[in-house]
Formats: structure tokens, sequence, C-alpha cells
């Protein structure tokens, strides 16, 4: 009989129980949106093993920095970049944060889908533009990279794949010192949080 009314309870305390665990999941790993012009991405950022860069791309999404950049360089097989530049080719520096540390050590690997920070030749140089990885480029990670630094992978397009896939397709051209540049620029129209 006593098991009768507390089997019940029991029950529902363990869905109490998973439900909040999988709010608390929800919360450390926060999900944006990018709105392009060729459609949206939906990205799952990680926050516990890259701290530093998710909450960088945080700040940037939440100031609407990424509003009206463009993906600029954009090299099939390989690559996407943008956040940094735009339409008509000019570096956005207002509301440009310092550069942040590089947390390319996080054990995150630079597989298909993947995004990661783009920096220059310094390995803590990245500020607010980043590159989508359209295969596995194992020789960006830090255990083989030529500068035994590589680079810091912070998220994973969860949806609009696709789009990621037409993007990489898009016709390109040289603009004056800037190579594979879309000759079409592919806007950022927007960056918006959707879970956090």
């Amino acid at each position: 009989m006593l098991l009768r009314r507390t089997l019940p309870a029991v029950v529902g305390m363990f869905v109490f129980v998973l439900g909040t665990i999988s709010l608390a999941a929800a919360k450390e790993n926060p999900m944006v949106v990018l709105s392009t012009s060729m459609g949206d991405i939906k990205v799952e950022l990680y926050a516990d093993k890259a701290p530093v860069s998710t909450k960088n791309f945080l700040d940037y999404t939440k100031a609407g920095y990424y509003d009206g950049t463009i993906f600029h360089r954009v090299i099939p097989n390989f690559m996407i970049q943008g956040g940094g530049l735009t339409s008509d080719m000019q570096d956005k520096r207002e509301g440009q944060k310092p550069a942040i540390k590089n947390e390319s050590s996080n054990g995150l690997k630079n597989e298909t889908g993947t995004l990661a920070m783009a920096r220059t030749s310094a390995p803590d140089s990245a500020t607010s533009q980043f590159f989508i990885n359209v295969k596995d480029n194992a020789f960006l990670d830090k255990e083989k990279a030529q500068d035994g630094v590589g680079y810091a992978v912070f998220g994973k397009v969860v949806e609009g794949m696709d789009v990621v896939r037409k993007i990489e397709q898009v016709k390109t051209a040289t603009k004056g010192p800037h190579q594979n540049v879309p000759v079409d620029a592919v806007a950022i129209k927007s960056v918006k949080v959707v879970s956090e």
C-alpha cells in the first residue's frame, strides 16, 4: 500500500530532477542564431570548455557588433570566415574589444561545422572574427598545428549547415589586399542569443 502511494511521488521527483538537469545543461551551452543573407545558422556555444571565447562572442553579439558585418573570406573545402569587416571591406573598429586568450588547449577539435576564433600569427590576438570549418581541419588543432598553438574551437553548428554549404560555394575574387572574397557580399544581418 505504501509503495503505491510513494511510487508516484518518487517518479515525480525523478522527472523534476531530470528537468532540472536539462535546464542546467541548457544554461551551460548558450545557443545563438546567425541570420545571414543566405539563411539562418544556429550555433551551440561551448561555455564549459571555451569560457573565454564564448563570453567574448556573446559580448559582441549582445552589443550588436556582428550586425551588418560579412563573411569576407570563403575557401571551399576549408572554412568560411566573418565577423570583422563591413560590406565595403573595411575593418569594423568601432566596438572592437581587446584581444582574448587563445583556448586551443581545451580539447575541442576543428571538425566539420565547428566555430573557431580567427587570429593573426600571434597566439592571443583573436578579437571578433571567427570561422566555421567546412571540413575536418586537424592541422588547425593545437596537437598538429605548425606553430604549436592552433585555433580555439568554441562552438558548433546545430542547424543550418546547408546554409554554411551554400556560402562555401559562392563565387569569390580578390578585392584589394583581400583574397577569397565573395563577389556578392554574404551579409551577417544579425546574431541573436536564443538561449543562455
